[in-house]
């Protein structure tokens, strides 16, 4: 940079020695100065102008580049643009890339703007949601699929879970439409609609099976079973005991099983419980620990605690969270040796609430856990069968929860116990309503956080 400033200088020192004494000759120096600095600025007027000329119609700035300060300013102009020539390219080569796996995608991508307007969309999306690109850019998403459901999915930003729906283009087509937040604050989202017809179909057609085989095995079982009570009240031989009481129990775990799966198909194929009505847990849990006080003698002693906050209601359907309650506290009764200390605990955390029913049983092996809400699916299997389990409790129970928003975790150490807890968006607790905790309190029952409720160890 320093040898261009001299080399400016020295243009300005050699326009000064030509005109200088020539206005000495002629005694006009002031006017000889001008004149010198008129012809050194007019230099740069011509390079500035050549200058803007280049820019305007993108030409090529080739050398040789002048021997002064323009010279530099050419060369990195020059350079700058052969860069952004070279990134173009990049880019061109890029979209072109971009733009051939977008289309060759069977899924539908469809960009959304902050406001839900279209910004872009893949061929297949064509297809699918009939929307295509150019032609539907900047108008809403709303407006070419509707749906009941959609405006309020888009603006609730939990999209951990799909929508379902027929699609726009052909009614058999059913479409799975997931929605990913990006860019800055999140404002900009991706819909990504995906053909999930065929799967559809083998579920739907997996449900009607396990459901019209429930039906049709539960009259001929119950003929069965009726006859072997029957029989099973006369008086038989030594050796027709046992097999009559064998055949009653594989009656009753066959309809057991026929019961849990009748309860999944119906929990599958029903519509989401209502989510306004009031179900009082803590009464619930005590009605469950007092119904699970005859399987724990049964079983030979347990001690079960229950530490509850009683002004803590859950907005849901009361008789599909007793179903999955009661299965676990009766799965920690059933799966462990006698003795075992069992806590059910149910309590406002932060950002949720929680039913956790914990056990000091022998655990479970880490690799189990993932596929303990399997259907079918058992850690033991000799043990379930001989406890009478049929492997859909659990099953049932992550339906049931799943269906109030919520999820089930499971967490468990060999030789210390396992932890099974369920948790609900706070949104739908709320707390014991004021005319109900007053007749509690005018009933003067002393209240308890936590209660030892039985301990059936025999003496």
């Amino acid at each position: 940079m320093k040898g261009y400033l001299k080399i400016e200088i020295n243009h300005l020192l050699g326009s000064l020695l030509i005109f200088v004494p020539i206005g000495y000759l002629l005694q006009q120096i002031p006017t000889a100065v001008a004149l010198a600095l008129v012809a050194y600025f007019a230099k740069h007027g011509y390079y500035l102008i050549k200058l803007a000329y280049l820019i305007n119609r993108s030409s090529r700035i080739d050398p040789p580049y002048p021997a002064d300060i323009w010279g530099l300013i050419y060369k990195e102009l020059s350079r700058f643009r052969s860069r952004s020539r070279k990134r173009k390219r990049t880019l061109s080569r890029f979209a072109s890339r971009f733009r051939k796996v977008t289309s060759s995608i069977p899924d539908g991508l469809v960009l959304l703007n902050k406001s839900a307007g279209i910004e872009w969309a893949n061929p297949a999306a064509g297809q699918l949601l009939n929307i295509s690109w150019p032609r539907d850019e900047n108008s809403s998403f709303t407006q070419h699929i509707k749906h009941e459901n959609l405006t309020e999915y888009l603006n609730n930003p939990d999209y951990s879970k799909p929508l379902e729906f027929p699609s726009p283009t052909n009614k058999a087509v059913i479409i799975s439409l997931r929605v990913t937040p990006f860019g800055g604050k999140k404002a900009q989202r991706l819909v990504v609609a995906r053909d999930i017809t065929e799967v559809y179909k083998l579920n739907q057609t997996r449900r009607d099976f396990v459901s019209n085989v429930s039906h049709e095995l539960r009259t001929p079982l119950t003929v069965i079973a009726g006859y072997l009570e029957n029989l099973s009240e006369n008086d038989m031989l030594p050796f027709q005991e046992r097999p009559f009481t064998l055949m009653l129990q594989q009656a009753d775990r066959m309809n057991s099983i026929i019961n849990d799966l009748l309860t999944l198909s119906r929990l599958e194929l029903g519509h989401a419980p209502s989510a306004d009505k009031p179900v009082a847990v803590p009464d619930l849990l005590r009605r469950i620990i007092d119904q699970a006080q005859l399987l724990a003698e049964q079983n030979g002693g347990y001690t079960i605690t229950l530490d509850v906050d009683d002004n803590l209601w859950l907005l849901g359907e009361e008789s599909e969270l007793t179903s999955a309650f009661s299965n676990l506290v009766f799965n920690a009764i059933i799966h462990t040796p006698p003795g075992t200390e069992i806590t059910v605990t149910w309590l406002r955390l932060e950002n949720e609430v929680c039913l956790t029913v914990t056990d000091s049983g022998p655990g479970i092996e880490e690799r189990h856990i993932p596929r303990l809400t399997e259907r079918f699916y058992r850690v033991d299997k000799a043990r379930s069968r001989q406890s009478g389990g049929t492997g859909l409790g659990l099953a049932i129970v992550k339906h049931i929860i799943g269906r109030h928003d919520g999820e089930i975790r499971i967490a468990s150490q060999l030789g210390v116990g396992s932890s099974f807890t369920c948790s609900f968006p706070e949104e739908l607790s709320l707390d014991r309503p004021v005319t109900i905790a007053a007749e509690r309190d005018a009933s003067k029952q002393p209240p308890s956080d936590q209660t030892e409720l039985l301990n059936s160890s025999p003496e």
